[in-house]
């Protein structure tokens, strides 16, 4: 197992330290933190990209330099990346600083903002893009790297599923002393772990299983027990015997039960949940004190908030695919749905994608269809048989819906176009 979070929190000869650090690195940081600056000053955003992407034009091995010395734990997967890291990170601070792209900037660029942000904290945890996982492993070396699914996502950007999976197989392979948890209920990540040594599996749930019916392996149809859980392939392909397994509020691990008294929704949170906790042990926190830091969690970047948007209450929902789609439909309660959609390039400009998700399952509600794809949306509900209307602008669309609370779910673009506007309304009111 890697040195526990707790002697990594007490190495202090290690840690990182600007005065430590070559001249030319400090700065190349010392010019990526004005950028961020300036970026924030004159409202251009958080400014995290940016002064990342500064520090590392300036010293292209930047990312290296900043987590040499630190503990450094890398979250991927298509969804939950978000959720996990930040739960993870939660545990994690009960015994000292971490470092943490909590913005969700998953690039590169965005590691080196969390490093600059937090350069004398002993730990990090850094969610990374599934296609960017190799590139950031051999930069940081990793104590610990957690994999949670592998889905269809922005295709017209990125690669099919097997080919991100193979990706993600190739950089584990490059470093075989990480520990590796993973959700042994996931086809696509069992065959990506592979043949890793060093793994802890986790029965995190998998409820989508669109892009999974076919053997990675070999091409053959998986078979599933009925109500889910086991899997396998006449190949030889099969879930592993899980370490941990995620309950309704819950996760097991021999015979040791942890609650997880979650504040977030939804049982794909446990499931994100049940990994961090997994993780945080593998680190050597307790697991009972690693899930009631998690507790405190109650949304993440925006995500699951309850706030006021046009003079009315408001839940914030983000789903980006069609497996985030189906579980995020779950959620919804019995208010009015506001649904936004765009299609830029970090949605992904294809929007077929809307074809898979299951929007019948929204019948007997009332639904606006909104976004710069309203269209598209509000021709895949009139297929889906879903009473709707279409109004292109979010906020002009709340007037389409019953007075009351509302429910929000939106894509990646759409949903940040959206809390932009919520913050402007906020500022205008004070």
């Amino acid at each position: 197992m890697p040195q526990s979070v707790t002697e990594a929190v007490g190495s202090t000869p290690t840690r990182p330290s600007p005065r430590r650090q070559g001249l030319w690195l400090r700065g190349a940081v010392r010019a990526g933190v004005a950028a961020s600056s300036i970026s924030r000053n004159v409202g251009l955003g958080a400014g995290a990209i940016i002064g990342g992407r500064v520090t590392m034009a300036l010293a292209p091995s930047a990312l290296a330099g900043l987590a040499a010395g630190r503990q450094v734990v890398l979250v991927t997967g298509t969804n939950g990346k978000t959720t996990t890291a930040h739960l993870l990170a939660a545990a994690l601070r009960t015994v000292g600083p971490v470092a943490h792209n909590a913005t969700g900037a998953n690039m590169p660029d965005g590691a080196v903002a969390a490093l600059m942000a937090d350069p004398a904290a002993p730990v990090a945890v850094l969610e990374v893009d599934e296609l960017h996982l190799a590139d950031v492993a051999d930069a940081v070396a990793p104590a610990v790297i957690v994999v949670l699914n592998l889905t269809r996502d922005q295709l017209d950007r990125g690669s099919e599923v097997r080919s991100v999976a193979a990706a993600v197989s190739a950089a584990l392979a490059a470093h075989p002393d990480t520990v590796v948890v993973a959700n042994a209920d996931d086809p696509m990540v069992v065959w990506a772990v592979g043949a890793t040594a060093r793994v802890v599996w986790v029965a995190a749930g998998s409820r989508w299983t669109g892009d999974a019916n076919a053997c990675p392996r070999c091409g053959g149809t998986v078979h599933r027990d009925r109500g889910g859980g086991a899997w396998r392939c006449g190949c030889g392909l099969t879930r592993p015997v899980p370490d941990w397994t995620a309950g309704s509020a819950s996760t097991v691990t021999g015979g040791r039960v942890i609650a997880l008294p979650l504040r977030l929704p939804g049982s794909f949170n446990v499931g994100n949940a049940a990994v961090a906790t997994a993780t945080a042990t593998a680190l050597g926190l307790d697991p009972d004190v690693a899930a009631a830091a998690m507790s405190t969690t109650s949304e993440v970047a925006g995500r699951y908030a309850m706030t006021t948007l046009h003079g009315r209450r408001a839940r914030m929902l983000l789903a980006k695919n069609p497996a985030g789609w189906a579980e995020t439909l779950h959620l919804l309660g019995e208010h009015p749905v506001l649904l936004a959609v765009n299609a830029r390039e970090a949605d992904g400009r294809d929007s077929s994608w809307l074809w898979d998700v299951p929007f019948e399952n929204l019948v007997s509600r009332h639904v606006v269809a909104s976004g710069e794809r309203a269209a598209d949306l509000g021709v895949r509900l009139t297929y889906a048989g879903i009473d709707h209307t279409t109004v292109p602008d979010p906020i002009a669309a709340l007037d389409a819906l019953p007075p009351g609370p509302v429910d929000v779910a939106a894509n990646y673009t759409a949903f940040h176009r959206i809390r932009r506007r919520i913050d402007t309304e906020r500022g205008s009111a004070e």
